[in-house]
C-alpha cells in the first residue's frame, strides 16, 4: 500500500493544514509539495499518534482496529456501509463548510486525520477500490497496539519510521571489518601500523586480545600480536571472526566510543562508563522492528526528549573536558548536547553498529550523512575461496573473498599498493624480500602460498627469481649516478691529480668519472681553479 507522503499527493495545502491542526502542528510550508513532506515526516511520531489516538471515538478506533485486522486496507464499499462514506467536495466548498469541524460519518473523521486514504489496488478480480491506512502509520498503529496487549517494550521504540525523504542511497552492512583487521594485523606485524592505523580497528582488535603490549610475538613497532588468538582469528570461518569482534566489542570495559567520535577531542582526568552506556544504546535499539526502515534523526531526538542524560552521572554536563576539534573550543553544559551526546548516539549506529555488520544505512538525496537506517540481519560469507593472480612482473591480486591467513602471510613478503575495488594489490620487490628475511622468512614459503592459491599458477620467470634470489641474494642493482664528461684524456687526467680527486669515483672511461654524492660544486670548484668551467646539467628538471 502506499505510505503516507503518495497518500497525500492528491491533497491541496488547504486539507495538508486541516490534517497538521488535528495532530497539534503548525505547518512552516506555504506551498503543497514541501508542506506535504514535512507533513509526512512529522506525523510519523509515535507519541503524536498514540495523543491522537486517545482523543478518537470508539467507533473511529473500532474502525481503525478492522483495517488493522484486514492486513490495513478494506474494500471501500464494505467499509463505508459500517462508517459511512466522505462528503465529495471542492476545495472552496470545504474551506466555507469546514466539514472536519462537524463530520458526517467515521471515515470521515479518520479522513481529515490523515489516517484514512482511499485508492485502487489491483485484485484478482481486476482493480477494486479500498479504504487502507498509509503503509508506514499502519507500522506505527500496529506496534502501539502490539505493545499495549503485550506489555512490552516495542511500544516504546523511540523515534518513527523513515519517511520516503529520508530514504535514499542504500550502503548495506558488510563484513568488511575482517579484512581491514587482516591488513592492520599484518601491519602491524611489518610495523607499519603507523601507515595503516584506524582508532576504532586498533581499539578493538587489543579488546579482542588480538594484539597488546605485553610481549609476545612482535612487529616491527612497539606492539606485540598474540599469535595463537592471531592464528585463529585469521582461520576460522567469517561469521565466526565477526562475532570474536562484535562479542569483543560488546564485552569490553575500554572500547570508548565517545572518545572515538569524529570531530570532538576527549581530554583530562575524568572518566565515563562506556559498557553501561552501550548496553543502554542496544536496549533501545532493540525496541526498533527489524528490518524497517528508522528515521536516524527522529530517534536521536526522542532519546535528547527522553533520556538526555544517557550517559552523564547526575546530569553533569560541565566536569567532562570536551573540545570541538575543528576550532578548538570547549563543549560544556546542555547547550552543546547535539554536538557531543547526540553525536555520540549517531556514530553509535553510523560509525559502529555498521562496521560491526548489524545496520543498514541510507543518505536522502542531497544529504552527505546517513538519514535513516534499519537493523539488519547480514550473513557474511561461509567460506574464503578466492584465487590469487600472480603476474611474471612479480604482482600479485588478492580478492576480498581469498582466505584472510593467506593474504596475512603473502603481504608480509610484499610492497602493498593501493587497493582497488575489492581487490588488494601488491608487487614483490628486493627491498621487500629483505625485509621479509629480517622476520624468519624465506622465499620459498612465499612460492609454496603463491602455488598452492593461485588460480593460474605461478609464472616461471618469477619462480626462477625468487629461487635465485633465495641462494644468490641480489644480483642486479640500478642507482643514480652523476657522471663527468670531458671532451679529452688529458682533462680527466688533470683533474685526477688535483685534489678533486678525492671526489671522483669509478672512471667508466678515458673521458667519463663518476663523481661521488653531494661532491659536484667541489669538483667545479677545483676544475675552475684549473682554468676549466663545467656546465652542470644536473640542476636542469
Amino acid at each position: 500500500m502506499p505510505d503516507l507522503f503518495h497518500s497525500l499527493l492528491k491533497q491541496d495545502i488547504g486539507h495538508l493544514r486541516i490534517v497538521a491542526e488535528f495532530w497539534g502542528l503548525e505547518l512552516e510550508s506555504s506551498e503543497a509539495d514541501s508542506a506535504r513532506e514535512e507533513l509526512s515526516a512529522s506525523l510519523l511520531d509515535f507519541e503524536l499518534l498514540a495523543e491522537l489516538m486517545d482523543s478518537l471515538s470508539p467507533q473511529a478506533h473500532s474502525a481503525i482496529t478492522d483495517l488493522v485486522n484486514s492486513g490495513g486496507r478494506i474494500p471501500w464499499a464494505v467499509f463505508t456501509r459500517k462508517y459511512g462514506d466522505i462528503r465529495e467536495m471542492g476545495a472552496g466548498k470545504r474551506d466555507r463548510e469546514r466539514p472536519h469541524l462537524k463530520p458526517s460519518s467515521t471515515a470521515e473523521i479518520l479522513f481529515y486525520r490523515g489516517i484514512l486514504a482511499r485508492a485502487f489496488f489491483e485484485t484478482d478480480k481486476g482493480p477494486q477500490e479500498f479504504a487502507y491506512i498509509p503503509d508506514d502509520l499502519l507500522l506505527l498503529i500496529e506496534s502501539r497496539e502490539a505493545g499495549a496487549e503485550e506489555g512490552h517494550a516495542t511500544a516504546e521504540a523511540l523515534g518513527r519510521p523513515a519517511s520516503p525523504k529520508e530514504q535514499g542511497t542504500i550502503i548495506l552492512a558488510t563484513d568488511h571489518i575482517l579484512d581491514d583487521a587482516t591488513t592492520m594485523l599484518a601491519a602491524i606485524r611489518m610495523g607499519r601500523s603507523d601507515d595503516w592505523s584506524d582508532p576504532r580497528l586498533h581499539t578493538l582488535l587489543t579488546s579482542a586480545r588480538l594484539i597488546s603490549s605485553t610481549p609476545s610475538v612482535r612487529g616491527g613497532g612497539g606492539e606485540y600480536l598474540n599469535p595463537e588468538a592471531v592464528k585463529t582469528f585469521l582461520e576460522c570461518p567469517r561469521p565466526e571472526a565477526l562475532k570474536i569482534l562484535q562479542d569483543a566489542w560488546l564485552e569490553s570495559p575500554t572500547f570508548n566510543e565517545l572518545c572515538l567520535v569524529p570531530g570532538i577531542v576527549c581530554e583530562g582526568e575524568w572518566s565515563n562508563q562506556p559498557q553501561e552506556t552501550r548496553e543502554f544504546l542496544l536496549n533501545l535499539l532493540d525496541a526498533i522492528p527489524e528490518g524497517k526502515w528508522w528515521s536516524l534523526g527522529a530517534f536521536v531526538r526522542d532519546v535528547k526528549t527522553k533520556y538526555a542524560d544517557f550517559q552523564r552521572p547526575a546530569g553533569d554536563y560541565d566536569s567532562w573536558f570536551i573540545k570541538r576539534k575543528s576550532d578548538g573550543q570547549y563543549l560544556r553544559g546542555f547547550a552543546h548536547w547535539d554536538e557531543v551526546d547526540g553525536a555520540l548516539v549517531k556514530f553509535f549506529v553510523t560509525g559502529i553498529l555498521h562496521w560491526l555488520g548489524e545496520v543498514d544505512l541510507s543518505i536522502a538525496e542531497g544529504a552527505t550523512e546517513p538519514t535513516a537506517f534499519r537493523l539488519s540481519s547480514f550473513e557474511p560469507m561461509k567460506e574464503e575461496r578466492g584465487k590469487i593472480i600472480v603476474t611474471s612482473n612479480g604482482r600479485i591480486s588478492i580478492p576480498r573473498d581469498a582466505p584472510r591467513a593467506v593474504r596475512y602471510q603473502i603481504s608480509r613478503f610484499c610492497e602493498w599498493d593501493e587497493p582497488k575495488e575489492d581487490v588488494y594489490r601488491y608487487h614483490i620487490s628486493v627491498r621487500s624480500l629483505a625485509k621479509s628475511k629480517e622476520q624468519g622468512l624465506k622465499a620459498e614459503h612465499l612460492l609454496v602460498l603463491l602455488s598452492k592459491h593461485a588460480e593460474a599458477g605461478v609464472p616461471p620467470s618469477l619462480v626462477k627469481a625468487l629461487k635465485r634470489w633465495e641462494v644468490h641474494g641480489t644480483e642486479a642493482r640500478a642507482e643514480t649516478q652523476v657522471v663527468l664528461r670531458v671532451t679529452k684524456p688529458e682533462v680527466l687526467e688533470e683533474l685526477r691529480k688535483s685534489k678533486a680527486a678525492k671526489y671522483l669515483g669509478e672512471v667508466l672511461s678515458p673521458t667519463a668519472v663518476i663523481v661521488k654524492g653531494g661532491a659536484i660544486q667541489k669538483v667545479m670548484e677545483a676544475m675552475a681553479e684549473l682554468g676549466l668551467l663545467m656546465e652542470d646539467l644536473t640542476e636542469e628538471k
